[in-house]
């Protein structure tokens, strides 16, 4: 993206896989989730199957885990783009094959580029929008010209496209193929499932990228199986009882309280934790604010001081967490103090369409440790409610211009979320706000959240160590409306648009660096959301039949480079 590549021509393998790693064994692993209906990821329609993209599908370039942003190829031999990167030629390996023998060609991605972005889910509309025309140069060269743009990602997002074989889909409807078993070009094929109930990929023994350098030492398995359970503590006695292998850990009392036993200290089952140096992104309580009572950013920084992350911490989590206070957590991007040097810069043009907080006041959500008391919190946000035209009226938050009471509901589809949410629920209603907590299925949760049929949800919104055009995905005005985009919240801001737009066309990685903190910033003090909880290490435990490489990328763990202990 910017500056160097970490690895040079002809590279035999990754430094943080092992070359020489066995192949054979089986991987299982575990879902808790309600079954599957799909077995094509790229569409809005359905729910995919776990592990189709990363296991049957191959890409144009491949990333390295330890830099930023850097590809390298893997259907491509090589690119070539000019300086000003206002276009790509991708030149494929002639060796490059499907699963069904079949060569890939041009044709191929072409067919795929078109296919993606009109037939599949918006994301790929909104990634590649900037793509003007696509020219097949010959069987195994074909260009992607861009519109005016300074987008400097867009060689290697293109990169990122998975290849799908054009013969495969013809006379196929793409959004209606429900469980039809897909030809793909990667190192696995989908095996044996039941829908909605487990499904195994199969290596494939002559898989044709085996030996280049993005792929040595990694997908390793001969098979790989997921699992669905619709408990997570089921799940977790399954794990133990050796019914699958490697879980990643994402309950805190689980944590503290369920690793432990005679085969966790015989060394059976190995539990620790990995550093990693990955951005975490957000996870957050997330305001629908398509909804007039979420319109007013006071309204929403009041309801944010009702979440007590100090008591949580103590009382739920053991101690284990850290409150978030960027969308770009644990990462150079995270925006820090005031706004200064070439962040201000950014920002003093917009100034007077942004809160003057954005300006003078360090964001910091609320808290309740040394001498600030949840009581405390409660009474600035009668304060803020007051700024924003609410009043208590007969023991209920309302609103004076309407009459009507403040009331919302919080959508989940985990179980162990409503511990978290019940204390929430429990303060807000000092303030006179009924809440109500509704548990459905993954399913529907899904189909709620795609249809922006919400108030509020509490979701994950994950950043790279690059920020690019997956921005306009998160905050752009254009997805306001768009069924399935991530832009929940409803972000339609003019000042967001043009921050969004500047991150896309950032020049180098400084430029980028304080881009991204102004959009960060601005985004904090509009209070879209009530930030949670991150870690900066991966809990996991696995049964020592399974091995792993001596060095751990800078993103943390990645089964795909892991093997069985023969």
């Amino acid at each position: 993206m910017h500056g160097e590549t970490a690895y040079q021509e002809d590279f035999s393998h990754f430094d943080y896989v092992n070359p020489d790693a066995p192949k054979g064994g089986t991987l299982r692993m575990a879902v808790v989730a309600n079954g599957f209906d799909s077995l094509n990821p790229f569409v809005i329609r359905g729910v995919a199957a776990a592990g189709v993209s990363t296991y049957v599908y191959d890409t144009l370039m491949a990333s390295s885990d330890d830099e930023p942003f850097s590809a390298y190829g893997l259907i491509a031999e090589s690119l070539e783009t000019p300086e000003d990167r206002s276009h790509v030629t991708f030149n494929l390996r002639p060796e490059a094959r499907f699963q069904d023998g079949e060569p890939i060609t041009a044709e191929d991605v072409a067919f795929s580029f078109e296919i993606l972005t009109t037939s599949g889910h918006p994301f790929y509309r909104n990634y590649y929008a900037d793509v003007s025309n696509v020219t097949i140069e010959n069987e195994h060269r074909i260009r992607f010209d861009f519109g005016e743009t300074n987008n400097r990602e867009l060689p290697l997002i293109l990169g990122q496209m998975p290849i799908l074989p054009a013969h495969y889909w013809e006379g196929r409807e793409f959004d209606q193929d429900g469980l039809n078993i897909p030809v793909g070009s990667g190192p696995y094929k989908v095996g044996h499932f039941e829908a909605g109930r487990s499904i195994t990929f199969e290596r494939i023994k002559d898989y044709w990228g085996e030996d280049l350098g993005v792929r040595k030492g990694r997908f390793n398995f001969d098979a790989v199986r997921y699992d669905y359970y619709s408990d997570d503590t089921v799940a977790l006695e399954a794990f133990k009882a050796g019914n699958y292998d490697f879980r990643l850990e994402s309950s805190a009392k689980n944590w503290a309280t369920a690793y432990e036993g005679d085969k966790f200290a015989s060394g059976k089952i190995i539990a620790e934790t990995i550093d990693h140096q990955r951005p975490v992104g957000m996870q957050a309580f997330i305001f629908n604010t398509r909804k007039d009572k979420f319109s007013h950013p006071k309204v929403r920084e009041a309801i944010g001081h009702a979440f007590d992350f100090d008591w949580a911490n103590r009382n739920l989590f053991y101690g284990q967490y850290r409150r978030t206070t960027s969308y770009f957590e644990n990462s150079e991007l995270a925006s820090s103090g005031l706004p200064e040097g070439e962040e201000l810069e950014i920002l003093e043009p917009l100034r007077d369409q942004l809160p003057p907080a954005v300006f003078d006041q360090v964001y910091a959500p609320p808290s309740t440790t040394e001498d600030n008391s949840l009581r405390d919190n409660l009474r600035r946000a009668v304060g803020l409610f007051g700024e924003a035209g609410y009043a208590i009226k007969n023991g209920k938050m309302t609103n004076t211009e309407t009459g009507q009471p403040l009331t919302f509901e919080v959508l989940l589809h985990q179980k162990n979320f409503e511990r978290i949410v019940l204390p929430f629920q429990a303060n807000l209603e000092k303030l006179g706000i009924d809440v109500s907590v509704r548990l459905v299925d993954t399913n529907q949760y899904i189909q709620r959240v795609r249809s922006y049929d919400f108030d509020v949800i509490t979701q994950v919104l994950p950043q790279s160590d690059s920020p690019g055009n997956e921005q306009r995905e998160y905050w752009h005005s254009d997805n306001v409306d768009v069924t399935g985009s991530r832009n929940y919240m409803g972000v339609n801001d003019p000042v967001v648009d043009k921050l969004v737009n500047l991150v896309i066309q950032s020049p180098d990685r400084d430029a980028l660096v304080q881009r991204v903190k102004a959009l960060d910033r601005v985004l904090l003090h509009s209070h879209y959301v009530v930030p949670q909880w991150h870690l900066d290490v991966d809990r996991i435990a696995y049964w020592k039949s399974l091995e792993r490489p001596e060095q751990t990328p800078k993103n943390g763990v990645d089964l795909t480079n892991w093997w069985a202990d023969r």
